[in-house]
């Protein structure tokens, strides 16, 4: 509770430090007026991507039978994701001046595309919060014997309450209030917890066949399905809000970009404790602790999720229990917050925007204009509805690792290969976005997902998510071709142009900010961000 009342003050500080309550526009949330200092934004960077799915997910793996260091694939993925996205995509997104990373989906493929991007981007968020809420609610069921489901509400509200208050500019200074208890609290652990006479050196069983936390090199038949995973993870890292959100919010391009690479290696430096107590717990003699009073020996599948929260109840004494759990609870706060901010963010600029300017229209034809207080109590609503939804998967899905890598899944079979084909493939178009779009999320669901239930319609032999992307991929490049082809050698009539790609020969690059390209008629003047919340 006292770790709590002091994540919601530092969140109300900053609230009122900034007047963000008070903000005149919903660029002033979202990016905090592009004024976050570069190790500010290292730092938050740092906290968004070592969330709970991240320290509970990684010594999940780890202590896992069968998995082991060799398959905890997302901590070193997810690292060279942000040193890759700073690369690839940092420098020319804010070079944009984009507020939201589907801004230039929109200038360059048109609103509709902009909205139906935005459903995966949405359902990864969800996912995402829920892996972390899931694990705090693992956490204070073991260490303080609360409910689960009460946990995660409880979490959830305290992260809800300074997000909506504050925007990105709570979420910032909490996050690294938040860093400050994961790096302490998990360091603090591994002493105790190394030195407790029912643990073996990690050194030993590292060699032991049979109870090794190293795990074994894939199999043949484990190949493909090993290098899915990883490459799915490496860049479905890269296309998410929550990452662009703090690349957005630095003052230049090159600052944008050097904090994305120096906050990948600090991230894989941050899995090494979770890696180290997984390693602690593989190497416990469980039926000499205390857990053999109120747990199963050997623990069983369906608590792998409790093995770091485990460690820290029955490994350590009391204080530094404590204190690890504030480390959890802060890894969970410094990310779920993030996600509540960009899901709404999306939200508010993608879909809302278009159909109320859409729908709202005076006698006449002229529109309406919505006014900047209208569009900050819908983004604040957006957080509400996001937190909620990913509270409500958070207890009813019960593995962390699972969810933290199927939100990493969606982006990555749909969103990635639209992000590289807007940047670097000037000649694509709506119609092969769309194309691609529903061709990717097609193979994609008949392959199936066991951590949501769902059936597998058909049987792939090999990297099947890989094979969705790619396919994605394909279709956009392919299909833009043979659309410019068709319509501009008169094949098909104009009148079929639904997307109004074709209707002047211009082509204009998304990467100027001055000119957006939306497809025909939604051409025109991008103006500065605060005049583009009123203007579409």
């Amino acid at each position: 509770m006292a770790f709590y009342l002091v994540i919601f003050l530092v969140g109300a500080f900053a609230t009122w430090k900034s007047k963000t309550w008070k903000a005149t526009n919903t660029v002033t949330m979202m990016l905090a007026k592009r004024d976050i200092g570069f190790i500010v934004g290292i730092l938050t960077m740092t906290a968004t991507w070592v969330g709970g799915g991240y320290t509970n997910g990684t010594a999940e793996v780890v202590f896992s039978p069968g998995q082991g260091l060799v398959w905890c694939q997302a901590p070193v993925a997810y690292s060279l994701s942000l040193c890759l996205g700073g690369l690839l995509f940092a420098k020319k997104m804010r070079a944009a001046d984009c507020v939201t990373m589907l801004d230039p989906f929109d200038r360059r493929y048109g609103r509709v595309m902009a909205a139906l991007l935005y459903i995966p981007s949405l359902l990864a968020d969800v996912f995402f919060s829920a892996a972390i809420l899931s694990a705090l609610g693992a956490t204070l069921t073991v260490i303080v014997e609360l409910d689960e489901t009460w946990a995660i509400i409880i979490s959830t509200l305290v992260a809800l309450l300074y997000t909506i208050a504050g925007g990105l500019y709570s979420v910032v200074l909490t996050d690294v209030v938040q860093l400050a208890f994961i790096v302490g609290g998990l360091w603090m652990a591994i002493p105790f917890a190394w030195n407790h006479p029912a643990v073996t050196s990690i050194a030993e069983t590292a060699r032991d066949p049979n109870n090794t936390w190293i795990g074994t090199w894939p199999e043949k038949n484990e190949v493909w399905p090993y290098i899915d995973a990883m490459i799915m993870m490496l860049f479905g890292g890269i296309p998410w809000q929550v990452y662009f959100q703090r690349v957005l919010s630095q003052k230049t391009p090159m600052r944008a970009q050097m904090m994305s690479v120096i906050a990948g290696f600090a991230c894989i430096l941050m899995a090494v404790p979770a890696v180290l107590l997984g390693a602690l717990a593989k190497s416990t003699d469980w039926n000499a602790t205390d857990y053999r009073f109120k747990g199963e020996v050997p623990i069983p599948p369906e608590d792998y999720k409790l093995v770091l929260p485990l460690v820290l109840q029955y490994l350590t004494p009391l204080p530094v229990a404590i204190i690890g759990l504030g480390a959890v609870s802060a890894a969970v706060m410094s990310s779920v917050d993030s996600s509540m901010l960009s899901a709404s963010s999306q939200f508010v600029r993608h879909v809302y925007l278009p159909v109320r300017n859409v729908c709202s229209t005076k006698r006449g034809g002229e529109k309406y204009q919505t006014s900047e207080r209208e569009l900050l109590w819908v983004l604040r609503c957006g957080i509400v509805v996001e937190g909620t939804l990913a509270a409500m998967l958070a207890i009813a899905v019960h593995t962390i690792y699972g969810l933290f890598v199927l939100c990493t899944d969606l982006v990555f079979v749909i969103i990635f290969p639209q992000l590289f084909c807007v940047f670097y493939m000037p000649t694509s178009n709506s119609y092969g976005s769309f194309f691609g779009y529903i061709c990717g999320a097609c193979l994609r669901l008949v392959g199936g997902e066991p951590v949501l239930g769902l059936p597998a319609l058909v049987t792939y032999p090999f990297a099947y998510k890989s094979l969705a992307m790619l396919t994605n991929f394909i279709c956009i490049i392919l299909v833009s071709y043979l659309a410019r082809v068709a319509f501009r050698a008169g094949w098909l009539p104009m009148r079929l142009d639904v997307f109004e790609c074709f209707h002047t020969s211009a082509d204009i690059d998304c990467k100027d900010n001055k000119t957006r390209k939306v497809n025909g008629e939604h051409n025109s003047a991008y103006s500065d961000d605060e005049a583009r919340s009123t203007k579409m």
